[in-house]
């Protein structure tokens, strides 16, 4: 099937973003912590990086969020790496 049949088929693509799920946002500083496993099992690092940012003297600053750093349709869930970055005062 030739791609011009594809599209009178199905009608116009809709445009895409240029960078989809993508934002930029300042957060200042932060403390980070490399996560090897399962994105399930995050819970007990996100812990471990908290009671650090607390015995460092600092606090910890809204919501915690999570750099991907592969593909999870090509990783075994034990070898995904996830880096958990928590903006801190």
């Amino acid at each position: 099937m030739d791609g011009g049949a594809v599209r009178a088929t199905i009608g116009p693509m809709p445009k895409a973003p240029a960078f989809p799920g993508c934002e930029p946002f300042a957060e200042g500083r932060a403390a980070q912590v490399l996560h090897v496993g399962p994105y399930a099992a995050e819970t007990p690092t996100i812990a471990r990086l908290h009671a650090a940012i607390e015995a460092a003297g600092l606090t910890a600053r809204g919501r915690h969020h999570e750099i991907y750093v592969g593909d999870p349709r090509r990783s075994a869930p034990d070898r995904l790496l996830t880096i958990l970055r928590q903006p801190v005062g």
